[in-house]
């Protein structure tokens, strides 16, 4: 009898992980906040895995802001000015508005 209540507790632990939904929703189709987006980073994440110094030369019509790794930025929030994210090895690992 013992051995059939394990059986029953796993069939019931197999029962309850079918039920899980394994899928992610998929954030690529979803609609995109303009408000979150205002100074234009979703055209430049092309920019993601090229090094920092790829920005030198280039010329943005709104403000932007060159981050290398551990450097000291300001706090201020606006969303009108694009940044640039660098990782440890100096390629860009992020581009957001703020």
């Amino acid at each position: 009898m013992k051995h059939y209540g394990k059986a029953l507790l796993v069939l019931g632990l197999l029962t309850l992980t079918a039920c899980q939904s394994a899928s992610k929703p998929d954030t690529a189709s979803a609609p995109q906040d303009p408000e979150a987006d205002r100074c234009g980073a979703s055209q430049y994440q092309n920019y993601v895995g090229k090094p920092l110094t790829s920005l030198q030369g280039q010329h943005f019509d709104q403000k932007v802001r060159a981050i290398p790794y551990h450097s000291a930025v300001t706090m201020d929030f606006s969303l009108s000015r694009l940044n640039f994210l660098a990782d440890k090895s100096g390629n860009i690992s992020r581009v957001y508005c703020g």
